[in-house]
């Protein structure tokens, strides 16, 4: 698979499976996804493990204490591989046969879509999105998730929080934790932030559910959406 019409996406957990797996959004999404790659478009989607790997995680803090962050974050990659597995085989025979876990390997294939996974701790599958996008040489990533906008401070505290389109990377990771840990919950993680920065890419933070938002970010119209970038 070259580079040329390729886009790399990250494709939140929280979508994928709010409480239960969302098909009707699986249905929509694939037929959508399909719809491009009928027009030439070619993709790698990586999966992130969302609520499944939180109520995993909980259920392990209420039996027992001190879990390690490296326990934590192996629930999570595991988390990200089992939705990989259900977006590679919703999209049968459009997808290669096997998930990519490293997102440094370059996967030889004629077929139009990839499907991804978490790799090693120490990151949320934002990173992999990024390390893939390098070594696939895509500068651009589209980052779904259950967010329509980057605010400049949390508006789940504060009600005065307002939208971002536009933000550096400098400012952007100003506002968001300079550390990442198992669970975390951002539009884009630290330490994803920190390399994308580093390889000069834009990230578009778009709300996975709507589809038709994302047909416009495609076509170049006006959108609902932040973009990230130097």
């Amino acid at each position: 698979m070259n580079n040329e019409n390729l886009i790399v996406m990250s494709l939140g957990g929280s979508i994928i499976i709010p409480e239960e797996i969302d098909y009707i959004f699986l249905k929509n999404f694939r037929d959508f996804i399909i719809r491009k790659i009928d027009l030439g478009y070619k993709f790698i989607i990586v999966t992130g493990g969302g609520k499944t790997a939180r109520k995993y995680n909980n259920a392990v803090s209420k039996v027992i204490d001190n879990i390690s962050e490296y326990d934590l974050d192996m629930i999570g990659i595991y988390a990200t591989k089992l939705n990989a597995i259900l977006m590679k085989t919703i999209f049968s025979e459009y997808a290669y046969e096997k998930i990519l876990e490293n997102p440094n390997v370059k996967i030889e294939t004629e077929k139009p879509l990839i499907i991804a996974s978490g790799w090693e701790p120490g990151a949320s599958s934002d990173l992999d999105t990024v390390l893939i996008a390098k070594t696939y040489e895509v500068s651009n990533i589209i980052n779904l998730s259950n967010i329509s906008y980057v605010y400049d401070k949390d508006p789940r505290e504060y009600d005065d929080a307002k939208k971002v389109r536009n933000i550096t990377w400098e400012n952007y990771r100003k506002i968001i934790p300079e550390k990442w840990s198992a669970g975390f919950s951002s539009p884009f993680d630290p330490i994803a932030s920190k390399k994308a920065q580093e390889f000069g890419m834009k990230v578009a933070i778009l709300n996975g559910r709507n589809v038709e938002n994302l047909e416009k970010f495609l076509s170049d119209e006006d959108f609902e959406g932040t973009i990230i970038n130097n």
